[in-house]
């Protein structure tokens, strides 16, 4: 039997990519600080990814000051949640057909 993997972004092939979008699908907006805390990745790594993600219009950002310090939050845009969703559908269509 062959498997069609087609449907499958990607976008979201990395777990760190995969992990900021799982975060931002069951929140509104995340910090950064929460991002790197909640997948546990090195700032660098986390910078690169959203650059990443951000770059394909999956993420947009919202910054601010809390206490004069920058505070940055990230959030899916609809772009990304269509694409992510569609990624989801695409592994459990995969997944199914294993059964």
């Amino acid at each position: 039997m062959k498997i069609s993997i087609t449907g499958l972004n990607k976008a979201f092939e990395s777990r760190i990519k995969l992990g900021i979008m799982s975060a931002l699908a069951v929140n509104n907006m995340l910090d950064f600080n929460l991002l790197k805390e909640y997948l546990d990745v090195t700032d660098g790594n986390l910078a690169s990814h959203i650059k990443a993600l951000e770059k394909e219009g999956f993420i947009d950002i919202e910054k601010s000051f809390i206490d004069r310090k920058p505070n940055t939050k990230y959030f899916m845009t609809k772009k990304g949640k269509q694409a992510f969703d569609n990624h989801l559908k695409a592994l459990q269509e995969l997944i199914e057909l294993q059964k």
